[in-house]
């Protein structure tokens, strides 16, 4: 996918009303700084003979933790399965060959341990049997996130606090403070862009931070542009906030009301599902005004956080001031 940069400058709360701004593209190069994620398993409370075995049941070829099947050689040398593919075969300590044996004594002293989620030097406090902690460590909440940003296949991970400097100083995307936005989306020959996506902008709102996409793709035949917003937090939290985008021009406009997606769904996920305001290059055009040969697409919008009504039992709208 192309990817195109953007500048500009968000109207905040603060100000007394929004300020339009124009946001230009123009080419962006990837940035491939990378933090590096905690790994590794929290052994705090894990006696000795614990940590003895949870070493044995470490795979010599991928070093991750292994699961039935386990495989041995006849030297009684053992790797996980996924690997035994990977090695042709062959024992990579001896290099004897592997057959069929399983290390059934191994898988049965497995089932005896139990350890703590990874994830425990980011905040997990719990504890699992060996075989049900993969699964939990999948959903776990406090695994890593995946950095946001779009257009190039950026690898980083960590919490949202690190994720948050890594976007403002790696990727320099514009950050702002508030819950109102007033962005023009400007392009050049608009008719010869098919895949372009314009360059993050970021929010802090309600102690929070959101992610405000925009971006033209094909859907079927049909060029289109998409702006959607993603939280930066955990799907449950996301559904506390709501979110309205507004684009239009010669008395006409389109509005679009949501959720805001958890960045745990890829922003191509998101985009794909069509989760978010979608505008035809045509109506886009006529958005623009003058000869359309240039894309100038005003799109506003707000968040909002949704407060439960005890007495009511509903939702009402905590709009920012």
């Amino acid at each position: 996918m192309e990817m195109d940069n953007i500048e500009c400058v968000s109207s905040s709360d603060g100000g007394g009303g929004m300020e339009e701004e124009d946001i230009r593209t123009h080419h962006n190069h990837n940035n491939n700084n990378q933090f590096s994620s905690s790994k590794g398993l929290n052994n705090n409370g894990i006696s000795p003979a614990a940590t003895s075995v949870h070493e044995l049941l470490e795979c010599p070829v991928c070093t991750n933790s292994m699961y039935p099947p386990i495989h041995q050689c006849h030297n009684g040398h053992t790797l996980c399965s996924t690997c035994k593919t990977r090695v042709h075969n062959r024992c990579p300590t001896c290099r004897q060959e592997l057959g069929d044996i399983r290390c059934l004594a191994l898988e049965k002293v497995a089932e005896s341990l139990e350890l703590p989620c990874k994830y425990g030097s980011l905040g997990c406090p719990e504890i699992f049997p060996y075989y049900s902690k993969l699964k939990h460590e999948a959903l776990c909440n406090f695994r890593p996130y995946t950095c946001p940003y779009a257009g190039s296949e950026c690898a980083v991970v960590g919490d949202i606090p690190s994720l948050v400097t890594h976007l403002r100083d790696d990727h320099k995307v514009d950050m702002h403070t508030g819950c109102t936005f007033n962005h023009r989306y400007v392009k050049s020959n608009p008719r010869e862009v098919e895949n372009a996506t314009w360059m993050l902008t970021v929010f802090n709102c309600f102690g929070q931070y959101f992610c405000l996409h925009f971006e033209a793709f094909q859907l079927g035949m049909a060029p289109v542009y998409m702006a959607f917003l993603r939280f930066m937090g955990d799907e449950n939290d996301a559904r506390n906030y709501s979110y309205s985008l507004e684009v239009g021009a010669n008395g006409r406009k389109l509005i679009w009301e949501g959720t805001p997606r958890s960045i745990r769904d890829s922003h191509r996920k998101v985009r794909d599902s069509h989760d978010g305001l979608i505008i035809q290059r045509n109506m886009a055009l006529f958005f623009s005004g003058g000869d359309r040969k240039e894309l100038k697409l005003r799109v506003t919008g707000r968040i909002w956080k949704e407060q439960q009504n005890q007495e009511a039992g509903v939702c009402i709208p905590n709009l920012c001031s």
